[in-house]
């Protein structure tokens, strides 16, 4: 699953916050600030944890600061292992 989030988005700790919450889920992937203002998160897991994931992200208190949320769904490549925070 890819997410591009856009809105206040970077700056307020969003990126640490996704990678706290990531660790409620069985997931694996990343999070990082996009050069455009935008945070990418890329995240591997099955679909109904990763769906979850995402409402968490929400929920956490993130969700004022969204405006948009893209997300594309892929198959899972299987070569990200954890959670990280990665820079541009």
């Amino acid at each position: 699953m890819l997410v591009r989030y856009s809105g206040h988005v970077q700056g307020v700790g969003f990126r640490y916050t996704v990678r706290s919450v990531a660790q409620g889920f069985e997931v694996a992937g990343l999070v990082r600030n996009l050069l455009d203002g935008r945070v990418e998160l890329v995240a591997e897991g099955t679909r109904t944890e990763l769906e979850a994931f995402r409402g968490a992200i929400l929920d956490s208190g993130l969700g004022s600061l969204v405006r948009n949320e893209e997300v594309t769904w892929g198959p899972a490549e299987g070569d990200v292992r954890g959670f990280a925070i990665a820079s541009e």
